[in-house]
C-alpha cells in the first residue's frame, strides 16, 4: 500500500516536472526556430524552418559591430568573475577560519547589505567614478567586483565551513601561513563552490544592461552586448528573426559555460548550504 502510494506520488511529481520543463523550453525552441527563418515566415507556426537560412546572423554583423560587442561583454564578464572569485574567497576564508573579535557581527553586517537595492547605490557610485575621471570607460563595469560582495562571500563561507578545521590547524603546526593555507588547501577543495560563484558572476555581468547604459550610453566600441541588443530592438522592433538571432548569439556563451561547469555548479550549490 505504501509502495503504491509512493509510486503514484512519484508519477505525479515527474509529470509535473516534465510539464514545467516543456513550458520553460517552449520559448527557447521558438527563439531558435525564428532565428533561422526568413522574415516572411517569422509568424508561421512551423517549429522547423522551411527553408533554413542563416541570413539573420549575417545581418547582425552588418547592422551593429557584434564582434566588438561580444568581445567587450566577454572581457568585462571575465574581469568581474576574477574579481569576485578572488575577493569573495579571501573574505569567506577569514570569516570561516580566522577567529577575531566581532567576527560574527561583521559577517551579519555584511549580509545586511544584501537588503540594499542596487538602484540605491547607482548615484553615489556614478559621482565617485565621475570624479575619478572614469566615466566613458569600461572600468566602472568591472572594478566594483574587486571590492568583494556579500552573496559571494556568504556562498563560499558556507562551503569553507564544511572543510574540517583540522586541516588548517595541521598546516599551522607545520609552519604554513594563513595565505599558504588559503591558497594551497582551501581554494583547491572549494572548486565546486568557486565554479558556482563563477557562473553567477559571469551570468550577472554578461546580462547587465543598466550599468553599461549609465557609463557607456552611446559608444558602440566600448559598450557591451546587452546595450547592442537594446539598440537592435529599437531599430528592428518588427523584425523578430533578427532579434531572435541576436538573442541566440547573446545566450550561447552562457549555455557553453554552464554545460562545462554544471557538475561543479550543482555540487557547489548543494554543499554550500550544509555545515558539517
Amino acid at each position: 500500500m505504501i509502495n503504491t502510494r509512493k509510486q503514484t506520488l512519484d508519477i505525479i511529481t515527474y509529470a509535473a516536472l516534465i510539464l514545467g520543463s516543456l513550458v520553460m523550453v517552449g520559448p527557447f525552441l521558438w527563439m531558435i526556430s525564428t532565428s533561422f527563418k526568413l522574415p516572411a515566415d517569422q509568424f508561421t507556426r512551423a517549429l522547423i524552418p522551411n527553408p533554413i537560412t542563416t541570413q539573420n546572423f549575417e545581418q547582425l554583423w552588418t547592422i551593429l559591430p557584434f564582434g566588438t560587442l561580444i568581445w567587450n561583454s566577454f572581457k568585462v564578464a571575465m574581469l568581474t568573475t576574477i574579481g569576485q572569485l578572488l575577493t569573495c574567497a579571501m573574505g569567506a576564508f577569514v570569516f570561516a577560519v580566522v577567529s577575531f573579535r566581532f567576527r560574527d557581527v561583521l559577517f551579519f553586517a555584511l549580509l545586511g547589505t544584501l537588503m540594499i537595492p542596487y538602484q540605491v547605490t547607482i548615484i553615489p557610485n556614478f559621482i565617485i567614478f565621475k570624479a575619478l575621471g572614469l566615466y566613458g570607460t569600461q572600468v566602472p563595469l568591472w572594478l566594483p567586483a574587486f571590492m568583494g560582495g556579500a552573496f559571494g562571500t556568504f556562498l563560499l563561507r558556507q562551503y569553507f565551513l564544511t572543510i574540517p578545521l583540522d586541516l588548517a590547524e595541521a598546516a599551522r603546526v607545520d609552519g604554513a601561513s594563513l595565505l599558504r593555507i588559503f591558497w594551497s588547501i582551501y581554494l583547491p577543495l572549494a572548486k565546486p563552490a568557486l565554479a558556482a560563484l563563477a557562473i553567477f558572476s559571469f551570468l550577472g555581468s554578461w546580462n547587465n544592461l543598466l550599468t553599461p547604459l549609465i557609463y557607456l550610453p552611446s559608444d558602440l566600441q566600448q559598450t557591451t552586448l546587452p546595450v547592442g541588443l537594446s539598440l537592435l530592438q529599437q531599430q528592428y522592433s518588427g523584425r523578430w528573426t533578427i532579434m531572435m538571432a541576436g538573442s541566440l548569439v547573446s545566450i550561447a556563451p552562457i549555455i557553453i559555460v554552464f554545460f562545462f561547469a554544471q557538475k561543479f555548479f550543482i555540487e557547489g550549490i548543494a554543499l554550500s548550504g550544509v555545515r558539517k
